[in-house]
Order: structure tokens, then sequence, then C-alpha cells
């Protein structure tokens, strides 16, 4: 509802009486208003669009164009106001790849290892986070199998006889291979998980490289191809 009702009304009467007959009664019959506040209102319900693929290729073929252009406007303007450095990589649906980098930066190749510095920092960062968690875990155990060892302590100055030593040697015997099976355990669990960076580290740059590659692929191609248009008379 409109919060200025007098107003609605007198906007509809004043442009009842400056339209023919059947339009004036045809504007007060459905009440439409034509301030700034109903007319704004109309409008945000009416462009309201639901997101999903257009079928039409054509269509879509233009629709990314318009907002490829709006995108890069906008990656330009935060490059601009902010002092940022961006890269944006953009392949459409036949695999053609469309980049912007900030102009300062003289090639995309630079931010690209700049990303790729930053992520190995941050990867050894994470490592070492998760070292120093296992470090704690490992020295609570440690702490908890001092104190066990305090009470299978022997002191010399005591007599044990020999059922009593052979329980604390058991035990012994049963806390050192416990601190073995999980220092194996870790170390096991630590080669697998840099095998898996490492092995996905080398998948990333390979798809990246064969993306670029690709992307470098379709423009030389585009070169001949305007050539043997301009030969062959095509505009």
């Amino acid at each position: 509802m409109s919060p200025f009702p007098y107003l609605c009304k007198f906007l509809q009467v004043t442009r009842a009486l400056y339209t023919s007959p059947g339009v004036a009664s045809l504007v007060l019959e459905r009440g439409r208003c034509i301030c700034f506040w109903c007319c704004e209102k109309r409008t945000m319900v009416r462009g309201r669009r639901e997101i999903k693929r257009i079928e039409n290729p054509i269509q879509r073929q233009s629709t990314f164009y318009k907002r490829r252009d709006g995108l890069f406007k906008k990656a330009r303007e935060l490059s601009i106001l902010c002092d940022a450095d961006l890269l944006l990589l953009l392949f459409s649906s036949s695999g053609k790849l469309y980049e912007y980098h900030t102009p300062s930066v003289p090639s995309a190749e630079e931010l690209v290892k700049r990303y790729e510095v930053a992520t190995q920092n941050k990867i050894w960062r994470d490592l070492h986070l998760e070292r120093n968690a296992e470090m704690e875990k490992v020295q609570k155990l440690c702490e908890l199998l001092e104190r066990d060892l305090r009470f299978m302590k022997v002191d010399a100055s005591q007599h044990y006889s020999l059922p009593v030593l052979d329980v604390l040697e058991g035990n012994l015997e049963a806390a050192i291979n416990k601190v073995r099976s999980e220092k194996d355990r870790k170390i096991v669990g630590e080669i697998n998980h840099l095998e898996n960076m490492v092995r996905d580290r080398q998948q990333e740059r390979y798809d990246l490289g064969d993306k670029v590659a690709r992307a470098q692929g379709l423009k030389d191609m585009a070169v001949p191809l305007n050539r043997l248009d301009l030969k062959l008379g095509f505009s």
C-alpha cells in the first residue's frame, strides 16, 4: 500500500481528466496509481527473473556477452577503487577463454604465480597448525605414559618378587608397543597427507595449463580463419 493514499487518489483523478472517457473509466476501475511509489513497486515485482539455463543458444550467447562485459566492468572498478590486484578467467560454453587482469600487472601469468605462492604458503601454514595439534596430542600421550611409568617404576631400595617383576616388565613392554604403534600410525598418515597434497597440486597445475593451452590454440586458429574470410571476400 502506498504511504501517500491521498496523493495516489489525486493522481488517478488527474490522469482520468486528461484522457478519453473510455480510458478514464478504465483507469478509475483498475485504480492504477501513477505516483513514483506505486510505479516503482510494480516495476520491482515485474523485474524479477528466475535464474536458470537459457535454452535459446542465440539469446544465451547474447546474455553471456552482456554479463561478461558487466563483470569485467565491476572488476575494473574494484581494482581502481580499492587498489586491488585481481584476475578473472572466464570460459564460455564453447571453451573460449576470456580474461581480465589489473592493468598495473604486466600479465595474467604473474598473478597466477602469486596465487600459487599464496596457496602454497597457506598449505604449509595449515600443515604447520596440524603438526602443532598433533604434537600437543603426542605430548598429552607422553604425559599419560609418564604418569603410568611412575606407578611402574622400580625402587632399587625395595625387594620385589619374581611375579611382581614379571608384571612390571609386561606393563613396560605394552607401553612401549603402544608408543611405537602410535608413532608408526602418525608417520604413515603424514606421508599419505603430503603425497595427496603434492598430487592435488600437480593436477591443478596440469588442468590450468591444459585450459590455457586450449585457449591459446583457439586464439591462434582465429587468425588464419579471419585471413581466409578476407581472401574470399567475406566481411
